[in-house]
């Protein structure tokens, strides 16, 4: 069955629908929902129901698309209070890390296979990073809570390393297609990649503050398209101009997310939203593309190459990472394990088959292979290997669910009733504006008898009266500071 204008809204909202209950029944039975998102896009393939799909192209255009979202909406999902003090731990994984593997992992592949040592370090390259939807989504689903720091570790590593990644593919792929060319010769390139893509990154995401603060839009629903054209405007510039546009879609999303901005929760909401919906489309796309029938000649070689990722040169590439930093051998077993791959190295590993390399097809079913192993192996064994080494938090002391946390935001303990005067500071200013602290915020407004529930957007008029809420007194005086008033005695 060949997809057309006709059929593809039926067939896909199907294929939606089955991924959402298989993953409902995925998670009472322990099986990783991304392996099943994969497993039905296989079985209604060319191979399976007869949806014919055969177009790299497609494929890495609808995956580059969905990892904008997922690590955008990763990154809004940073705490840079709980990542600051792992911030080097992070960026030396997300860095030197993805490096040690690719090298590790393709000298490996040149030696032990007919590749070239361009074509190894290529495979090495386009599996060296871990996957952000697999680790975020996992560890999400399982609510695995980890001891010190352990979990903003492995989320920021995921986040922040595909950009590396895919640095790493673009130029072991041109000098497979380029083997007169040196390593040394495409040094300049990685450097104007990643400093070009932090600073826009950086840049972009204070622009984008300053619009979505200041643009005033008449309805609500338009602030996550707003944030939705700003994202794609980061990356698809960025790229242009010769940056890295996952990282710096990546940077600009942890920036707006530790920041104050109009409409934020309902935003976040969204993007959470919209990061299962992809991470399900692109899931299923590449199930699509996959002929399981060119994978099974590859089984043995992979499974080979398999077992030395995740035994040998993922936790290779962490102990020496990590050599300047104080940490338990435990919790550096436990990042090693945790190297989830998943579909961002079968994104990576169309560009080969795009631009038509001799052992495209091989690298991608190897990739493909790795990838399922991977989640597999390590996606059903993290909370089992988390107790073993110790690195779980006890029951009783590990992190409320989603209504607890929903109940607790609203479960202040301290009110007060803040008179605005007319000279006041605040008059005139948005609420996003005056930067409350996270442990209180605005109840309801009394202006002039008339209450009024205030949004972010709301803006402060001479003699209203704020009812706040907030956790302790504490925050009640950082209110009154935000607001420049005198607290009463």
């Amino acid at each position: 069955m060949n997809l057309t204008i006709e059929n593809i809204l039926l067939i896909g909202s199907l294929l939606l629908l089955v991924s959402i209950i298989a993953g409902k029944a995925s998670f009472r039975f322990g099986v990783p929902t991304l392996i099943l998102f994969l497993a039905i896009g296989m079985i209604a393939g060319s191979e399976g129901l007869g949806i014919h799909f055969d177009d790299p192209a497609i494929a890495q255009f609808i995956g580059i698309v969905s990892l904008n979202f997922i690590l955008f909406s990763g990154g809004l999902d940073t705490d840079w209070a709980s990542t600051r003090p792992i911030l080097w731990q992070g960026v030396t994984l997300s860095s030197l890390g993805v490096l040690l593997t690719a090298i590790t992992l393709g000298v490996f592949v040149w030696v032990i296979t007919d590749f070239t040592i361009y074509e190894g370090l290529l495979l090495g390259a386009i599996v060296s990073s871990t996957d952000a939807a697999a680790v975020f989504s996992i560890l999400r689903s399982k609510r695995l809570a980890l001891k010190s720091k352990l979990r903003p570790t492995l989320e920021l590593e995921s986040g922040s390393n595909d950009p590396m990644a895919y640095v790493l593919t673009i130029l072991f792929l041109g000098l497979v297609i380029n083997q007169e060319k040196s390593l040394v010769s495409v040094i300049p390139l990685f450097l104007q990649q990643m400093i070009i893509g932090g600073l826009a990154g950086y840049l972009f995401g204070k622009v984008s503050i300053y619009i979505i603060n200041k643009i005033k839009l008449d309805f609500e629903g338009l602030y996550p398209v707003l944030v939705i054209s700003l994202m794609f405007i980061t990356f698809s510039t960025t790229d242009f101009i010769g940056g890295n546009g996952f990282l710096a879609i990546y940077i600009c999303a942890v920036y707006l997310g530790n920041q104050d901005f109009i409409h934020k929760k309902s935003i976040l909401k969204v993007f959470d939203g919209l990061a299962w919906l992809m991470q399900i489309v692109l899931f299923l796309t590449l199930g699509l593309l996959v002929f399981p029938t060119q994978i099974v000649p590859i089984i043995g070689i992979g499974i080979l190459i398999s077992l030395f990722l995740i035994f040998i040169a993922r936790p290779l590439s962490v102990f020496v990472s990590l050599i300047p930093f104080r940490m338990r051998l435990r919790r550096r077993i436990y990042i090693s394990w945790i190297g989830l791959r998943g579909a961002v190295p079968i994104v990576f590993a169309t560009y080969p088959l795009i631009a038509g390399v001799e052992k495209a097809n091989m690298i991608f079913n190897i990739v493909f292979f790795i990838s399922v192993t991977s989640v597999l192996i390590q996606g059903t064994t993290l909370s089992l290997i988390a107790k073993w080494l110790h690195v779980d938090l006890p029951e009783k002391v590990k992190p409320k669910s989603s209504v607890e946390l929903f109940l607790s935001d609203r479960a202040k303990t301290v009110m007060a009733e803040i008179e605005i005067p007319e000279d006041a500071y605040a008059v005139g200013k948005e609420i996003v504006e005056l930067h409350f602290p996270k442990t209180s915020s605005i109840a309801v407004i009394n202006r002039n008898g008339k209450f009024i529930t205030p949004s972010g957007s709301t803006v402060i008029e001479p003699n209203d009266v704020l009812i706040v809420i907030a956790d302790n007194q504490q925050s009640i005086h950082q209110v009154y500071e935000s607001l420049e008033i005198n607290k009463p005695a």
